[in-house]
């Protein structure tokens, strides 16, 4: 038997991390963490990044290891990750994460996208400051159609992106998607962590308590600054930017946070059960979940 890739998922909130310390404690193996969000180091709280008693317990990869404005992708992510893979002579591996962007390019690849020159990218940061994401999605239009016809014309980044490849190369964005599944030198195992909905969603609201306990509105004061970074359009930091900026008080904030968790709760469900090679658990079926690892690896 070859290399193979335990690929945790779940919705956030449904119990990833402590599960994963657990696999990782019995397989004696570390964690590749795959949350985009938990890469940036100044923002642990409201990452639920794992915490100094989680991480002595278990190594893991890829937690803190950026500045909230560095540049990272799912494309670089992919190649990070398959280089550590090949390095590794331990036939299992655990990857686990809710960024599904960055678990569908470790399992199945992921286009070969240019990457953004320096100057291109400030020129198009600066124009959607100076212009307003409306016209550059009209631009989009223009310049692309097909490619905005599927795009998410609320997200600035994957607007600007798109119009960032097409300024670069001349080319539309659509051209270098082509959507292949690339081969792996290893196989991979994915298992789904889910709980009944009223159970998750009370477990968010809980969460999300305990964050502003721990501190997260004295976090989101330290990167106020820094507020225009993609690292921070997260749920979290956005509802508690508006409080500090005397738009909503704390308590329609923190209620504001514990609705648009649920909300993204349902989108990855959604994106997730398209999947059918997830073999999905409640995640206190430790047993059941080592079971059905040891059985198909």
């Amino acid at each position: 038997m070859g290399k193979t890739l335990i690929v945790i998922v779940g919705p956030t909130g449904v119990g990833k991390t402590e599960l994963c310390i657990r696999l990782a404690e019995y397989f004696h193996i570390p964690i590749i963490n795959a949350d985009s969000r938990q890469l940036f180091a100044d923002i642990p709280i409201g990452t639920a990044q794992p915490t100094h008693e989680q991480v002595s317990r278990v190594k893991h990869y890829f937690v803190g290891t950026l500045a909230l404005d560095d540049y990272y992708s799912a494309s670089m992510f992919e190649q990070d990750v398959l280089q550590l893979l090949a390095a590794s002579s331990r036939p299992l591996e655990l990857m686990a994460g809710g960024s599904m962007m960055y678990i569908d390019a470790v399992c199945n690849g992921i286009d070969d996208i240019p990457t953004v020159d320096d100057a291109t990218r400030a020129l198009m940061k600066q124009r959607l400051s100076n212009e307003g994401l409306p016209a550059l999605v009209e631009e989009l239009r223009q310049l692309d159609p097909e490619h905005w016809a599927i795009v998410d014309k609320q997200n600035p980044r994957r607007v600007v992106h798109a119009l960032e490849i097409c300024h670069m190369t001349g080319k539309t964005y659509t051209s270098f998607r082509r959507n292949e599944k690339k081969q792996r030198p290893f196989s991979i195992l994915k298992i789904g962590l889910v709980r009944p909905r009223e159970e998750l969603y009370e477990r968010i609201n809980q969460r999300v308590d305990q964050m502003m306990a721990d501190g997260l509105l004295e976090e989101v004061r330290r990167v106020y600054s820094k507020r225009h970074l993609n690292a921070l359009n997260t749920v979290g930091y956005k509802e508690l930017f508006n409080f500090l900026d005397g738009t909503w008080s704390l308590e329609e904030a923190i209620e504001r946070i514990k609705g648009n968790t649920r909300r993204y709760c349902r989108k990855q469900l959604t994106w997730l059960k398209r999947d059918p090679a997830i073999q999905w658990f409640h995640p206190d079926n430790f047993e059941e979940i080592i079971k059905y690892i040891e059985s198909h690896t």
